[in-house]
């Protein structure tokens, strides 16, 4: 961009190369033949030439000069006006003054040097006029081929300012628009892992679990266990595949219900039943339902502490216990020293302690966790249902 152009959108919005053309074209022509020029109607130019139709050593010349620069109007405004007016005072170039008025207006929207510009020229150009038609002929021909001009370019060239101010803030905004999108469904994703971990660790401890029970008891219950460890297979696909969907749809997630503080119920049964002596205390003395967010964090936070109960202290006596104020749900998990680990390990991510703490960090809670004075494990938290209490 040089340095005659100082905004990209008029370079963006400027009419195409053909009609700039046409207009080069045009001016080159009336200059070379003193259209709108001397004698009967203008009267002689600056210089004193009274000639309708200027010698061709002259015309030619100048038409040239003024058509190339007209073509390139845009990028010189300031070098058409100065060539404008010194031919003008040569020969009739008034098309050609309009021109770069005009242009100059439009490039440079408001300002002195365009205001100076403009006087300047009104004078070179009203001068010849007044000493051979008076102020009657000179202030209103100066007037429709200075000023005129002038304003018209000032008008369009804000115009086009302003057009492209509104472009740009919307593409801003557009743009703004995407990276929040792209933020948010970041986050959810990140989320939906944190599902994922919760879910797979905690039914394949399960499933691990139970197909240790069957091989302790030497193809006892094998039926029994088995089906369960079949029941416990289905349901850990079925969460994965829901889980999967969300991941693979770029619309909204579907709005299946998420697991809240009713489902405790069962994912304490599932613990049961691989052996695992888990009760569930749950106070709730005003009997109220906490936000569905809540609800969520508190499940996943039980399970994963379930889940680490089952790799690290396996058949340990646990403990959960749910208890809802008005402005708080406090959850704890405890259990007691379990038997060694005989079997190979479940394998573990190492970062059990640390999701569970970040989930309860972005529902505005409080966490923490450590070993207990019987050699057991306890993970407690804290998280504010009152009104303003979620950050």
């Amino acid at each position: 961009m040089n340095a005659y152009d100082p905004h990209p959108a008029t370079r963006r919005l400027r009419r195409p190369a053909p009609t700039d053309t046409a207009v080069a074209l045009l001016v080159a022509v009336l200059t070379a033949t003193g259209a709108f020029g001397t004698n009967d109607f203008f009267g002689p130019t600056l210089a004193g030439l009274d000639d309708r139709v200027p010698p061709p050593w002259l015309g030619v010349p100048l038409a040239a000069t003024l058509g190339l620069l007209t073509r390139w109007r845009r990028r010189l405004p300031v070098t058409l006006l100065a060539a404008a007016l010194l031919a003008n005072a040569l020969v009739s170039a008034h098309a050609a003054v309009a021109v770069a008025l005009y242009t100059l207006g439009e490039r440079r929207p408001g300002g002195p040097r365009v205001a100076a510009a403009t006087l300047a020229s009104t004078v070179l150009v009203a001068v010849p006029i007044w000493r051979f038609a008076g102020a009657d002929g000179a202030i209103p021909i100066s007037m429709a081929g200075c000023v005129a001009p002038v304003l018209l370019g000032l008008y369009v060239g804000t115009r086009h300012e302003l057009l492209h101010r509104i472009r740009e803030r919307a593409e801003r905004g557009e743009r703004e628009q995407q990276q929040r999108i792209a933020r948010a469904r970041s986050d959810e994703r990140a989320q939906i892992a944190r599902d994922m971990h919760d879910v797979l660790t905690h039914r394949v401890s399960l499933m691990v679990l139970q197909a240790t029970a069957l091989e302790a008891t030497g193809g006892r219950d094998a039926v029994t266990i088995g089906r369960q460890i079949g029941a416990t297979g289905r349901e850990a696909l079925a969460e994965l595949r829901a889980l999967v969907e969300v991941l693979r749809n770029d619309d909204d997630a579907p709005l299946t219900p998420q697991p809240g503080l009713a489902d405790l119920g069962v994912l304490i049964e599932e613990s049961r039943r691989v052996g695992i002596p888990v009760t569930l205390d749950v106070t709730d003395p005003a009997g109220q339902r906490p936000p569905l967010l809540v609800g969520h964090t508190a499940y996943r936070f039980v399970q994963e502490a379930l889940t680490n109960v089952h790799k690290h202290a396996p058949g340990a006596s646990t403990r959960v216990r749910v208890e809802q104020t008005p402005n708080a749900l406090r959850l704890s998990v405890r259990n007691g020293p379990g038997r060694p680990v005989t079997d190979a390990p479940l394998p573990a991510g190492g970062h059990g302690l640390l999701g569970l703490a970040e989930r309860v960090r972005l529902v505005g809670g409080e966490f923490t966790a450590g070993p207990t004075r019987d050699g057991g494990f306890e993970v407690t938290a804290e998280v504010p249902t009152g009104p303003g209490g979620q950050r």
